[in-house]
């Protein structure tokens, strides 16, 4: 591989320590000719972008109510915010609440199962399976890591990789697509499992090839927000008791060596999710159908409640506000598939957003009332993420949907009691994890709440 442009920097850099301020005038100017030449001369990667430089772009969870491209504001939800709306939070929660296990003929049934899916293209079924989806998912893969950790639901719960290499976007789109059949004939029904059983969805998908950028009225971004509006009611059409799907939009693509996907499109594909989310975020409010994105009606059964998955861009070597980066070396040779490392990145952002989520807890893990954090048991860890969110609602700065434990859009005393009332319940084993009894009184206390603790270290209400 030919020297990057910023390795070329770091090299000028370096080159000017412990000269004279005269010297230093004369040298940049040198080191400046030198760096356009070679930009220049160097290739350029498919989308333009440097790989070592990366793109500039803003993580759209980073963006906030700043502009891309003076258009498009950051943020995964309106208005810049990284927040789910309330109105959203509340139908998100009672879709939540109906993934049950069903039967092989989408009854009730206590020995029934549910299913999560994932419905995407290369990329996506390697993050989620990370194999031949026909045998067993590699350890370091999503559905390895669900597979190994015992919070996880192994009862009830039914992990099928249903995203398969080279298809993209375009052939999901209709309900009677070919990939359909294959995922009811080739991965639902050897585990003994129907369509009527799937309940959820990760859904990560890209176009081939997109030559049109943003803020092009015909750009790609807006064509896969189309695209991703069609699936999602394709899904709906084959899977009738879907309730929830997440999605996720592209990892980095700054290293990309051929033209499958490159940046800006990975970056832009956000927008995409972005765009499709809030369309029916809004159409739920007042009733307008989106032009692009389409009727995204879940009262209805048009489509099943979408949101936000995991975020998974990063601008490759600058890590944004949660420490993500993307090294070269979590792909493959061609710059565009992630490799086991990347696999692993994924998969691990995935397990613990799912493990996590109010909107997935009660159905993917083992779930304990008032285990915030998602580490099987009720502690301090818990309160902290309480305690920082206390008496914020949401919309409020501060304010951790994680630590609302009663789903009433504010973190207060009712949430508290649930903690309270599962205080010391371990799932997993941890040690040396629990608060003193004594000392969780004292916080009760502090916080002006009526919660006492039960014999045992349990909580009670009053």
């Amino acid at each position: 591989m030919n020297q990057g442009i910023g390795e070329i920097n770091l090299m000028a850099i370096q080159s000017l320590r412990g000269r004279q301020p005269t010297e230093i005038d004369e040298m940049t100017t040198l080191v400046l000719r030198f760096i356009l030449a070679l930009a220049m001369i160097l290739p350029a990667g498919p989308g333009g972008a440097s790989t070592e430089l990366g793109t500039g772009f803003n993580p759209i969870n980073d963006l906030g109510p700043r502009l891309y491209l003076h258009q498009f504001q950051g943020g995964l939800y309106a208005n810049g915010s990284n927040q789910v709306p309330p109105a959203h939070i509340l139908t998100g929660l009672a879709h939540s609440a109906a993934i049950q296990p069903l039967d092989t003929a989408g009854r009730p049934h206590p020995a029934g199962r549910y299913v999560l899916l994932s419905v995407g293209m290369s990329n996506t079924t390697q993050e989620f399976w990370a194999a031949n989806h026909r045998g067993p998912a590699t350890s370091w893969s999503f559905a390895g890591q669900a597979a190994a950790n015992s919070i996880v639901n192994h009862a009830s719960l039914a992990i099928v990789d249903g995203a398969m290499g080279g298809q993209a976007a375009s052939v999901w789109v209709s309900p009677s697509a070919p990939n359909y059949n294959r995922v009811r004939d080739e991965q639902l029904a050897p585990l003994g499992l129907t369509e009527a059983q799937v309940q959820a969805v990760w859904l990560k998908q890209a176009d081939i090839q997109p030559t049109v950028p943003l803020p092009n009225a015909n750009a790609d971004a807006f064509i896969l927000e189309k695209a991703l509006g069609d699936i999602v009611r394709a899904c709906k059409i084959r899977y009738p008791n879907l309730q929830v799907v997440f999605l996720s939009s592209r990892i980095y693509a700054g290293y990309a060596a051929t033209l499958l996907n490159p940046e800006p499109y990975a970056y832009e594909s956000g927008f995409s999710v972005q765009r499709l989310v809030q369309a029916q975020i809004n159409q739920m409010i007042n009733g307008q159908i989106d032009s692009i994105a389409g009727d995204l009606n879940h009262d209805s059964g048009e489509a099943p409640w979408i949101a936000w998955g995991p975020y998974l861009w990063a601008d490759g070597l600058t890590p944004r506000s949660d420490g993500l980066a993307w090294l070269q070396s979590d792909f493959e040779n061609d710059g565009t598939h992630p490799s086991k490392p990347g696999q692993q990145k994924v998969g691990t952002m995935l397990l613990e957003f799912l493990l996590g989520s109010p909107f997935s807890r009660t159905w993917f893990r083992t779930y304990i009332p008032g285990d915030i954090n998602a580490d099987g048991a009720v502690n301090i860890f818990d309160l902290k993420i309480l305690m920082s969110s206390w008496r914020k609602s949401a919309g409020q700065r501060g304010y951790d949907l994680r630590a609302d434990l009663n789903g009433d859009n504010r973190v207060d005393i009712f949430d508290l009691q649930i903690l309270a009332d599962n205080w010391g319940i371990n799932q997993v084993g941890n040690e040396n994890k629990a608060f003193p009894p004594d000392v969780f009184h004292s916080v009760i206390g502090f916080f002006g709440g009526a919660v006492r603790l039960r014999p045992g270290g349990q909580g009670s209400g009053p």
